[in-house]
């Protein structure tokens, strides 16, 4: 997989993924003068990364001015820099550099969503939420109806062998196809399979993972627990004694010493989704590994 650096957006400057590389001459302007925009794609900011950042900007200043936006009212709306702003204003400087630029509310949005994609500390929930964003932006929809559509496509895709233009030649998949090979950090295939079900986990470990407090193998076990309480219990033990993940499937094990019949029915019928979506029987090691543990099905199966 490709890191961050080799990503085509994380060289570039915000300015430079909207309009293209340019010359951008930074203004110095009074910090007051400045405000948040009503929506912000990052809810998280950790601590000790803040606090670290706080010390180099009481050190140094701010070293790369922030992207704003005019206002009617003579003020700068943020656009790019929220942590540098964060920072700024905590060590209690009262002017900041900026470039400042004429967008619109659909320009602005996108370069926020792609600074922060970003990221190089970007957790799974909150790349996976920043995606549906820029994606309903790029798409003219909302973010509610880009789910379903990805849907659509991976069935559409799953149909056929043929191209995906072929299977759904409309200009949606175009569109879709384009962020993510901009974005650089996954197909589009890998994030219907590997990060939308992430916005099925429950809220309590969703927020543990925004906080980036737990690692997203780790929650998606958890996660799994019906019990509220046990759940809650086992992911503050988890978080504050850094379990390990096979640690953390012992305890499940104790928790949920044995499970009823629908939940036995349940993964049996996940375990053979799974089997059919790898295509093991392509793969001539894997196959002759489950043939094995078929035979031992079969032969169980034929038992009186």
């Amino acid at each position: 997989m490709n890191s961050r650096r080799d990503r085509p957006y994380q060289q570039m400057k915000p300015l430079d993924i909207l309009f293209g590389e340019s010359q951008s001459v930074a203004e110095i302007v009074a910090i007051e003068s400045i405000c948040l925009p009503p929506q912000q794609p990052r809810r998280y900011f950790d601590p000790q990364a803040m606090q670290e950042l706080v010390e180099s900007v009481r050190q140094h200043g701010i070293l790369q001015p922030l992207l704003v936006r005019s206002r009617p009212d003579n003020k700068h709306e943020l656009v790019a820099g929220e942590r540098r702003y964060r920072a700024a204003t905590e060590v209690g400087l009262a002017e900041v550099p900026v470039v400042i630029r004429e967008l619109t509310d659909e320009e602005a949005m996108q370069l926020s969503l792609i600074e922060n994609l970003c990221r190089e500390d970007l957790n799974p929930v909150e790349e996976t939420e920043g995606i549906l964003q820029l994606l309903a932006i790029r798409l003219g929809s909302e973010v509610a109806d880009i789910t379903p559509l990805l849907y659509r496509m991976k069935n559409a895709a799953d149909k056929q062998e043929e191209s995906r233009h072929n299977v759904m030649p409309n200009p949606e998949v175009q569109v879709v196809e384009e962020v993510f090979t901009s974005l650089g950090l996954m197909t589009w295939e890998s994030f219907v399979k590997n990060r939308l079900p992430l916005l099925n986990l429950s809220e309590d470990v969703l927020t543990a993972l925004r906080e980036g407090k737990i690692a997203y193998t780790k929650a998606k076990v958890i996660a799994r627990i019906k019990d509220e309480t046990a759940r809650q219990e086992l992911l503050a033990v988890a978080i504050a004694e850094n379990l390990s993940l096979t640690q953390i499937q012992s305890r499940i094990k104790a928790i949920q010493p044995s499970s009823d019949p629908d939940q036995r029915k349940e993964r049996i019928e996940g375990t053979m989704k799974r089997v059919k979506q790898a295509k093991v029987w392509e793969d001539q090691q894997k196959w002759s590994r489950l043939e094995t543990l078929l035979a031992q099905i079969e032969e169980l199966l034929g038992e009186e």
